[in-house]
């Protein structure tokens, strides 16, 4: 029973993990890409379990640990009357929710591929080319990435299924 409660609480931590980038600044509407929400949720939890009050630590910043390469490899985009050439433009950006999930769509817009060669890209494609890079997305995840990950992905096909 503590385990199907523990299970529960995890896909109710994704489900509002996938939330926060449903709900907009103003009349924004959710940002178009490649990747699913339910994917960048995944995506989020893996990397910093949602964490939004993440800052700036080294050379990775927000919720996504996004670093400038990564900022300027997805085209630079900036929250509402900000500018690419501005001052701090990158972390006001990265440490938004909404304009770090735009910032990874971005990134997967210009990098996405099949890196484990299944001849499909997906969901497992992005979370590589998100933690490994565009160029080395076909290495090996590490372990506690990969694993919650996948433990997302199975809540998601879980609770899509009805479980």
């Amino acid at each position: 029973m503590a385990e199907r409660f523990k299970s529960v609480l995890l896909v109710a931590a994704a489900a509002v993990a996938v939330c926060s980038f449903c709900v907009t600044l103003g009349q924004q509407q959710s940002q178009q890409g490649p990747v699913s929400e339910l994917c960048l949720g995944c995506i989020c939890e893996a990397t910093s379990n949602c964490n939004r009050s993440l800052g700036c630590n080294g050379d990775v910043c927000g919720l996504f640990r996004i670093t400038w390469p990564y900022w300027s490899d997805a085209g630079k985009p900036v929250i509402p009357q900000d500018h690419p050439d501005n001052e701090g433009a990158y972390v006001r950006c990265v440490t938004e929710p909404y304009c770090a999930a735009t910032t990874v769509q971005g990134y997967m817009a210009k990098f996405g591929k099949d890196c484990n060669g299944d001849g499909i890209v997906n969901c497992f494609d992005y979370a590589a080319i998100h933690r490994l890079g565009g160029y080395g997305c076909s290495g090996a995840l590490d372990y506690n990435y990969q694993n919650k990950f996948m433990n997302c992905q199975r809540q998601v096909q879980q609770l899509s299924e009805g479980k």
